[in-house]
């Protein structure tokens, strides 16, 4: 009786393993952070697993935006590695997670989101439909320049800082996620 049930736990495992192998190979993913990010997965699904993320995941939960990443969508996401956030300021970081501070929480990391599905090859369509820049329309309200140098995308925020993406095209099940390397900031 003990080695049956040894052998059904050996039977559900190697059934969960070949099942994760398959679905890996039967998507596309991108590695981002150390881990794989799955186009059948959600935004906030996917970004968990992003080691290089933890601290957007950790801004978002504090945001209360959790549940609208994890909605229908669909959302280009601009998203900020801990590098990036590390660029800002001594205790800025800290600053943003107190509750006192969530409206400009929310504003910041809703300024890094576009409504709508906007691959790199849809961004470089619109650069060079617009002569050189395109200008995006975030969530929050703002606006974010897109332009090029050679063949990278960067972003220009509202004042004046750019930021270069790293990794495009991180397709989710509700959007796109394109990795930055600076945080981009509204005009305050």
């Amino acid at each position: 009786m003990k080695t049956r049930r040894i052998i059904s736990g050996l039977v559900l495992v190697i059934t969960f393993m070949t099942t994760s192998v398959a679905l890996a190979q039967k998507e596309k993913t991108v590695n981002v952070g150390g881990a794989p990010m799955y186009p059948s997965k959600n935004i906030i699904e996917n970004a968990v697993n992003s080691k290089d993320h933890t601290t957007l995941v950790a801004a978002v939960k504090a945001a209360g935006l959790v549940e609208t990443l994890q909605g229908k969508g669909p959302f280009t996401v601009f998203a900020p590695t801990n590098a990036a956030f590390d660029k800002l300021p001594k205790g800025t970081v800290e600053t943003l997670l107190k509750p006192e501070n969530l409206k400009t929480l929310q504003t910041i990391l809703t300024y890094h989101v576009v409504a709508g599905k906007m691959n790199a090859a849809d961004i470089v369509k619109a650069i060079k439909a617009g002569k050189g820049k395109a200008i995006l329309t975030t969530v929050s309200g703002g606006t974010l320049t897109a332009w090029m140098k050679g063949n990278d995308v960067y972003l220009t925020d509202e004042n004046g800082n750019s930021s270069k993406v790293t990794i495009a095209d991180v397709n989710q099940s509700n959007g796109v996620i394109h990795v930055v390397d600076t945080v981009v900031l509204p005009k305050s």
